[in-house]
């Protein structure tokens, strides 16, 4: 049962969180979330331990998926405009 709510309340934004030093997204502009992938892509190249590296790296897909996720929604927001398909087909 504790398991279950551990998994619950670690929720990042659409992606459950597999990391428990990323909490939430929700608190993070587009600006900030950029300077996360930067810092952390620095962070990469500095250490030389494959675990620091392949934690970083999962954080990194994390942050990358979350931005990719923000960069979309505008788009997929156009699209159901008034140049939707539905709106194109004109059934008389």
């Amino acid at each position: 049962m504790a398991g279950k709510q551990f998994t619950e309340s670690t929720k990042v934004s659409s992606i459950p969180s597999f990391n428990p030093l990323v909490q939430s997204f929700d608190l993070l502009s587009d600006n900030e979330l950029e300077e996360k992938i930067l810092t952390l892509n620095k962070k990469f190249w500095m250490t030389q331990n494959p675990q620091v590296k392949e934690q970083i790296t999962a954080i990194l897909d994390m942050y990358k998926a979350e931005m990719e996720g923000r960069r979309a929604k505008p788009k997929i927001n156009s699209q159901d405009g008034d140049n939707s398909l539905d709106n194109l087909i004109n059934i008389s």
